[in-house]
């Protein structure tokens, strides 16, 4: 089985617009939430949300375009492009165009523009409805129009797997050029459906976060006794990945490597995780099964960390009966505290932050842990970064429908 790096990034998200600013972001512990601004939320009472006030779409793509498509391609466009410029990959001199393929997790697509021609078409009619709708919210075209922009010709897939999808997508790459599918593959996530149904369907159902709508910098608290739900975010992050191989002879720089992959699923409920955490401890363990490690050689886990009562308990409760006592001397952190939960983008984003502390020998905080839970006891890297020199890392993803995810990241070598 052939190798796989990282050796491109890129990333949109609530704590910036590129990879630098992001990082940076970061690593001061500077939350992207803010209030919500221009979303009609009706009677909905959240009040927050990770938005991306300044994105310009123009920046990466032309006025056609862009009114032929939605802010969630947008954004998967916006990272993919500056992934491939980071990575210095010339697809079609390089690489021949079919090589290189596109995996990319997209949890819900346009939703925000279904509800718009939905609501056209019950006021207006049937003449109302813009011929691009279809292709304008399905949410496979993410890949579809980062393939088209790119010239990626090669393995073309969408994930659709909930807050796991851009973990899958990354893993599914993983598999790609390992087996020789593909050279080099364009993977992440991106999620823009910031949107009153979204907001009115996560309320109804009590997972998002109702608190701080004076102070959104504060809401999002995983591991904090105080939690009350997530806070929904927008973003795309994209790496590019390659066969070791092939990156050594373009000579092209390395992140990181991708040593490992799991994935299972918990048979247990529509959106509760298991309670002893079987599926995230056996995701887990088939990462590091593939990547060959032991667990005590792990250094740093990017938690899934939502800020919601259950799935912070049982991600909790799952590395301490993985890990037993080496769950302890674990670096543990979750980015969500500062972006929010980007749903099927979380995972891209959270795989361009765990290789970066890979590369920059630092771990993110989780801010607004002030209150730790008794029955979250690890060392979550609590309101500051920390310089650790990690050299293996993990990255949770774990979805509605009991739907897991592990990536193994390991400094290059």
């Amino acid at each position: 089985m052939k190798r796989v790096v990282v050796t491109g990034m890129g990333i949109v998200c609530p704590t910036g617009l590129s990879l630098q600013e992001c990082w940076e972001n970061m690593m001061a512990g500077k939350s992207g939430i803010s209030k919500i601004e221009n979303i009609n939320l009706g009677e909905c009472p959240v009040k927050i949300a990770g938005s991306i006030p300044n994105f310009e779409a123009k920046n990466y793509m032309d006025e056609k375009d862009i009114r032929r498509s939605q802010r969630y391609i947008h954004l998967a466009i916006a990272a993919a492009q500056m992934a491939i410029q980071d990575s210095s990959l010339k697809i079609g001199t390089d690489y021949l165009a079919t090589d290189v393929g596109v995996s990319l997790g997209v949890g819900v697509g346009g939703l925000d523009y279904l509800e718009e021609q939905i609501c056209n078409m019950l006021n207006k009619g049937y003449r109302s409805i813009s011929p691009f709708m279809i292709p304008g919210f399905i949410a496979n075209m993410a890949a579809g129009w980062v393939s088209i922009t790119t010239g990626a010709a090669g393995p073309n897939i969408c994930t659709t797997t909930a807050c796991t999808s851009g973990t899958h997508a990354i893993g599914e790459a993983w598999l790609q050029i390992r087996s020789g599918m593909a050279k080099a593959v364009i993977a992440g996530g991106a999620e823009a459906c910031l949107s009153q149904i979204a907001f009115s369907g996560f309320a109804r159902m009590k997972a998002l976060t109702q608190d701080h709508a004076n102070e959104p910098h504060r809401a999002s608290r995983p591991f904090d006794k105080n939690r009350s739900g997530f806070v929904m975010g927008e973003g795309a992050g994209v790496l590019v990945l390659e066969d070791l191989e092939s990156a050594l002879k373009r000579n092209a720089r390395i992140y990181a490597e991708v040593s490992g992959y799991g994935m299972s699923g918990d048979a247990f409920h529509m959106t509760s995780p298991q309670p002893q955490g079987d599926g995230a401890i056996r995701c887990m363990t088939q990462a590091l099964q593939t990547a060959n490690w032991d667990k005590e050689s792990v250094d740093y886990i990017n938690a899934h960390g939502t800020s919601t009562e259950m799935n912070d308990k049982i991600e909790t409760l799952a590395l301490k009966t993985l890990f037993g006592d080496h769950a302890h001397k674990l670096k543990i952190s979750s980015t969500k505290s500062m972006t929010g939960h980007l749903l099927g983008a979380a995972g891209g984003i959270e795989a361009v932050f765990t290789a970066m502390s890979l590369v920059h020998g630092e771990i993110p905080p989780t801010i607004n842990l002030e209150n730790p839970d008794p029955e979250c006891d690890l060392n979550y890297t609590p309101n500051k970064s920390q310089k650790a020199d990690i050299k293996r890392a993990l990255s949770n993803s774990f979805g509605f429908g009991g739907t897991n995810a592990t990536l193994a990241f390991e400094k290059y070598s």
